[in-house]
């Protein structure tokens, strides 16, 4: 089954990642583009040999097309994906869903009545060292988890090879955290694998734009447990860290090599100290998983729950920065 996709957008500075997986993908060909930038849309389909349409609804209304990648602006998702699950079109979109959790429920609400496939591409969980630690987890070698620390920071604004528009509240939604900090906070929440019951952030402006450009959050447990997410966009070489600490050990990757490193109370081992446990194997992508999704009529639900999540998190966190108080989830 060949699924013919529609472009929606070459807003986000991943949608030609997304049009290479489609490209290369021998079940999906890209047939069509639609963007709220007429000039940049045009350009695109033109390099891509490939109709460009001026109106959404037209794009949506050709029934050769099966399937959309939305990569529009943040404030943008919630009538875009729900334009597209009601002409009956399966869905792949770029992370947050939407920036608050009354359009994510709108929005998953249409997904389900027109029973369309909804993938968000949430990569890190497909990559082996969040494999690895999952399996880590799972034998319970680091004891009751007390303490998650997710860190992912590069240096967009400070060097501004980020585009500008990603610096507009109105069209992110917000700056470094909902942009960036959607990686540690999904890899926090899943490594804490338990409910948050209270988010505090702080946000840092050092570039003076008009969102964030430096942001913490702190999650609450009840359990005691604390997550911490930290991102940003003025760092030039603070490598990706991941930290569980638990009351039998503790594990870290990327300080600074991308290592997973263990010690463990739990042990056989007759010498102690640190051990370096070697990764699992890449899952298949995101993108691939939707695919088959489509193909073998599977909801992504595990998927779709995070994305959720994701959006409830962030949210929190903006209402944080914002009230200056600690934002418990319920009232999300």
């Amino acid at each position: 089954m060949t699924i013919r996709i529609g472009k929606l957008s070459y807003w986000h500075v991943h949608a030609w990642d997304y049009t290479k997986q489609a490209q290369e993908h021998e079940d999906t060909v890209l047939a069509a583009v639609w963007d709220e930038n007429v000039e940049r849309g045009n350009k695109a389909a033109e390099s891509l040999n490939i109709p460009f349409f001026e109106s959404l609804d037209d794009l949506l209304a050709q029934e050769d097309i099966d399937a959309v990648i939305v990569d529009a602006p943040t404030n943008m998702h919630r009538d875009v994906i729900m334009a597209a699950a009601k002409a009956g079109k399966h869905i792949f979109t770029e992370k947050v869903i939407a920036p608050t959790l009354k359009e994510v429920n709108a929005i998953i609400a249409e997904v389900n009545e027109n029973k369309v496939k909804l993938t968000v591409s949430l990569p890190r969980l497909n990559d082996g060292y969040t494999l690895t630690i999952q399996e880590i987890l799972s034998q319970e070698l680091l004891g009751k988890i007390t303490y998650v620390r997710v860190r992912l920071s590069h240096n967009g604004a400070t060097e501004s090879w980020l585009p500008d528009h990603f610096f507009s509240l109105e069209q992110c939604g917000g700056g470094a955290l909902i942009d960036l900090g959607c990686h540690p906070m999904y890899l926090a929440k899943l490594f804490l694998d338990q409910d948050v019951t209270g988010v505090s952030a702080n946000f840092g402006y050092v570039t003076g734009k008009e969102v964030e450009d430096n942001a913490v959050v702190t999650l609450f447990t009840d359990s005691g447990a604390i997550g911490v997410v930290e991102a940003g966009f003025v760092n030039s070489h603070s490598p990706f860290t991941i930290e569980v600490h638990g009351t039998e050990g503790t594990l870290l990757y990327g300080t600074p090599e991308n290592k997973l490193l263990l010690r463990t109370n739990k042990s056989t081992d007759k010498e102690e100290g640190w051990k370096e446990v070697a990764l699992q194997s890449n899952r298949e992508s995101a993108f691939h998983q939707w695919v088959d999704h489509i193909q073998n009529n599977i909801l992504a639900t595990q998927n779709v729950e995070m994305a959720v999540e994701l959006t409830r998190l962030m949210e929190a966190a903006n209402r944080s920065a914002k009230e200056g108080c600690v934002i418990p989830i319920g009232r999300t």
